[in-house]
Parts: C-alpha cells; sequence; structure tokens
C-alpha cells in the first residue's frame, strides 16, 4: 500500500486518482477540450472524492496541471487544512497568500478575487498570467440569465448559464479581455462538470427569458 493510501485509510488523507496517470490524462484531455471549445460541458474527476469545499471538477484540475513549479491560492472557504493537505500532497504545488504570485487561483463564486487582484502576465511572458478555478452553485448549457459566448473555438455562438457570479461580471470579463495577449483565464467547475472560458471569450450580458 502507497503511503497516499495508507493515509487514506486512516482518514488523515483522501485519495487521489486511483490510476494517476490515466486519471491525470483523462482529465487533461477534458480541461483541454473546454479550453479549446468555450462553453461546453465536461464531466471531469467523477472518481475523486477530495474533501469538503473542493468539488471532484476542481480537484481535478488541480491534480492535473498544479504542480511545484504552479503556485495556488486559496479562497477562505478552501483553506481548510484537509484541503491544504490534500493539495500539498497531491500536487506538491506551494500555496501563497497573495493571489498575484499564483498560478492557480482557486475559490467559491462568493470568494473569487477581483480578476485584476490575480497574475495578469506581461507582453513578454502572457503565459505567466493566472488561472481561475471557480466552484459555482449551477453552470448549464442554457437557462435563465444564460450569457452568449462567442470567440476561438465557438463556430457562431454558444451559451452558458452559470450561478452564483455578480451580475456585472460580463463587463468585468470585458475589462479582462481587453488586456489580451495579457490577462485571466477561467475555469468554472460544479461537482463533477467543468467549462472554461480563455482570455479570447467575449461574453455578452445575461439574457432575460
Amino acid at each position: 500500500m502507497t503511503s497516499a493510501s495508507q493515509a487514506a485509510a486512516g482518514g488523515r488523507l483522501k485519495p487521489g486518482f486511483a490510476e494517476p496517470v490515466h486519471g491525470a490524462q483523462q482529465a487533461f484531455r477534458r480541461i483541454l477540450q473546454a479550453m479549446a471549445r468555450p462553453g461546453t460541458l465536461q464531466d471531469c474527476g467523477r472518481d475523486l472524492d477530495p474533501p469538503p469545499g473542493l468539488s471532484p471538477a476542481m480537484a481535478a484540475v488541480c491534480l492535473t496541471l498544479a504542480d511545484a513549479d504552479a503556485p495556488l491560492w486559496l479562497a477562505p472557504a478552501l483553506g481548510s487544512e484537509a484541503v491544504q493537505g490534500y493539495l500539498k500532497f497531491h500536487c506538491n504545488a506551494p500555496i501563497r497568500d497573495d493571489a498575484r504570485e499564483a498560478a492557480f487561483v482557486l475559490a467559491d463564486a462568493a470568494g473569487m478575487p477581483a480578476l485584476d487582484a490575480c497574475a495578469q502576465g506581461c507582453d513578454r511572458y502572457p503565459d505567466r498570467s493566472a488561472t481561475l478555478v471557480v466552484e459555482v452553485p449551477s453552470l448549464a448549457a442554457d437557462g435563465r440569465g444564460a450569457w452568449r459566448l462567442q470567440g476561438p473555438g465557438i463556430a457562431s455562438t454558444a451559451s452558458l448559464a452559470v450561478g452564483g457570479l455578480p451580475g456585472d461580471f460580463p463587463a468585468r470579463w470585458r475589462d479582462n479581455a481587453a488586456l489580451f495577449p495579457c490577462g485571466v483565464d477561467l475555469i468554472l467547475t460544479q461537482g463533477h462538470t467543468l467549462a472554461a472560458l480563455p482570455r479570447t471569450t467575449r461574453i455578452s450580458d445575461p439574457v432575460e427569458g
């Protein structure tokens, strides 16, 4: 039995992927598909049972993308010892106190920091910007208040209904897009579902109906 399995069996640490290489490869494909086709819903992390505060999809993103060279920032709702221990053990990723120093910013909808409070990258190194991973109360392909999405990876338009984010989020996202090639990217998670909005994706205001 591995040390991770022993810790998990003793109730001290939740396990990661049952098959780490296969699990990470599968999750990476789902995340890549979400980034390539903004607004599409992807099933991710269904086999994970992370500690409270982390959804399976958010945990899958961390276990797949975070490492010693990709620091994390955690919103207060995600800052429990169980969550920190899980991420440090499985990802070997340092946890920062300042969101500007993090490659991945993890938050619930209520605790999401301002987009411009995260690493923005620079013209020479736009890849040094942060990716926000935000757990929201609801995430669906369509519905009341759905955003219309346009941009690379979207043939015409797509729609995405996101619950829990501020009503002015589309305006904030337009400000973020204006910084291109800098600016942040966004991964939205809800349970074992995720969708991605690269900085090149344009959001219209929610449509009532």
